[in-house]
């Protein structure tokens, strides 16, 4: 009986250190994430139902929702709402197809230099930053850039193509800045396939597109579903990107908040307009999860 007690004692005892080991290791992590996510966003959501003051950051008791009413009366904000989903969801769905084929060469190239030096093509593009590459992509796009004199001295237009300062430019940018994440995201996944499921369906009769479509494909929907939320993520909030590639005439969310902001100095009005890209962006994403789960499921 005596070391029956015991023998429980000492497993709880175990049980105890472990769970404050793992408290310790997490305990990092939860502070920053309290810090400068839990925090700042607690704080933006009261700042948005603070009275509009301009110049004004104080947070006070009285409470409105001036802001909020100012947001959805005025089509111009709701137009931007919806512009930014478009966008985020646009620049998804080209970075998922473009990036999927060299993410699928990278996992299933066996030779380590080949792989070593694809990746290197993919880690070389993120250690830029983000600015320079974009002023590198307004060379190659704008009107005296690279494609438009290319196209007009083989004569194939006559005037060049408006592919900066406008929607299709800053879908450009997004794809450029975003793909990088999407290829790296679906490479771990490609590789965690294992072979002798293709190797089972090759063997049944399937060839190699069948064998993609049935086989390689929905076991690669984790990475699909992971990169699509990172990239519409990143492409929703993004303020730099719409900025130079758009020039400012794209006017999406992250664009009004800064101008309210920093140009304006209507920081309760900003704030609104941050909650409604916050719950946009969360509740997209919510969406897409369920929508996900659900035809993996299928």
């Amino acid at each position: 009986m005596i070391a029956l007690t015991e023998k429980k004692s000492g497993f709880l005892n175990l049980l105890a250190s472990r769970q404050v080991r793992h408290g310790i290791l997490v305990a990092p992590l939860l502070i920053f994430f309290i810090l400068f996510f839990v925090i700042p966003v607690g704080l933006m959501f009261l700042s948005s139902l603070n009275t509009p003051a301009v110049g004004t950051v104080e947070l006070s008791s009285e409470l409105t929702l001036k802001n909020y009413t100012r947001f959805f009366s005025r089509s111009s904000y709701l137009i931007a709402a919806g512009r930014s989903l478009l966008l985020a969801s646009i620049v998804s769905f080209l970075s998922l197809l473009i990036a999927y084929p060299t993410a699928f060469l990278i996992a299933r190239t066996e030779h380590p230099g080949r792989v070593t030096f694809l990746t290197l093509l993919v880690l070389i593009a993120m250690q830029l930053d983000i600015v320079i590459r974009l002023y590198g992509m307004m060379v190659i796009l704008g009107d005296n850039g690279l494609v438009n004199q290319m196209l007009l001295g083989l004569e194939i237009i006559s005037k060049p193509l408006p592919l900066m300062y406008n929607f299709l430019g800053v879908v450009f940018g997004l794809v450029q800045f975003a793909l990088p994440f999407m290829i790296l995201t679906l490479v771990g996944v490609l590789r965690g396939i294992d072979p002798s499921l293709e190797e089972a369906a090759r063997s049944l009769g399937a060839n190699r597109f069948r064998c993609f479509f049935r086989v390689t494909l929905p076991a690669s929907m984790p990475g699909i579903l992971a990169g699509t939320l990172l990239v519409f993520a990143l492409s929703v909030s993004s303020y730099i990107v719409p900025a130079l590639m758009g020039g400012f005439r794209v006017g999406v969310l992250p664009i009004h908040i800064f101008q309210q902001v920093m140009q304006m100095a209507q920081f309760q009005f900003g704030a609104a307009v941050g909650v409604v890209l916050f719950l946009i962006s969360l509740t997209s994403i919510a969406v897409y999860l369920r929508v996900g789960s659900s035809a993996r499921g299928a």
